[in-house]
């Protein structure tokens, strides 16, 4: 007899070990839903390890550029793995392809929130906090009222926080990080610019 897994037992273990969905279901389904067994069995795997990975330097890569149909966006990326090797494999150049074509169509601004400016985040607080003092809420909830929209906000303007345009139950961040524990190698989005005519 199987033991049934739900949505929310396979997001926390997402959010505590940064593995993908399908990982996490089928460790909690061989764990019988077993959490500490499920994430002692991701980090086994090296799924969960892929954060490791990221101190180490990643000088390969490919810069891909995409143009939306119509013609009117357009977005140059550039992806860094650790080697040429990988680099040149398939399901690379797709994700990477992947990845300039949730730029054209999600509208981030930057890879990750440590990229945001500091007043900017100070602003965007400032008024989500007006907002909030608005809506007559307890005291003691608007810090994390505020907190929550701010998470929003940078799930909108962040490449690595936004959720994938093919699968919106997955971010772009975890798609990366699964790609990471796939190849064994750090895989970095260094940077992109994204064009939109007459902007």
């Amino acid at each position: 007899m199987t033991t049934a897994i739900s949505a929310d037992q396979v997001r926390q273990l997402r959010e505590r070990t940064g593995a993908g969905m399908m990982e996490c279901k089928k460790a909690l389904v061989e764990s019988s839903g077993d959490f500490d067994a499920a994430v002692e069995a991701l980090r086994k795997s090296g799924i969960a390890r892929a954060d490791a990975r990221s101190g180490r330097a990643a000088s390969e890569g490919v810069v891909e550029s995409y143009i939306h149909p119509g013609g009117r966006v357009g977005v140059l990326i550039e992806v860094n793995c650790e080697t040429d090797f990988v680099a040149r494999t398939r399901e690379f150049q797709e994700l990477v392809r992947n990845l300039a074509m949730q730029v054209a169509a999600g509208g981030a601004e930057v890879v990750r929130r440590e990229d945001v400016p500091a007043e900017r985040i100070a602003h965007e607080r400032e008024i989500l906090t007006a907002q909030v003092a608005g809506e007559k809420k307890p005291a003691n909830i608007v810090e994390k009222i505020v907190d929550g929209r701010l998470n929003k906000f940078f799930s909108e303007i962040c490449l690595l926080e936004q959720p994938y345009i093919k699968d919106d139950k997955v971010t772009v961040g975890s798609l990366v990080q699964e790609a990471t524990a796939k190849t064994g190698e750090n895989i970095v989005v260094r940077r992109f610019a994204r064009f939109r005519l007459g902007e």
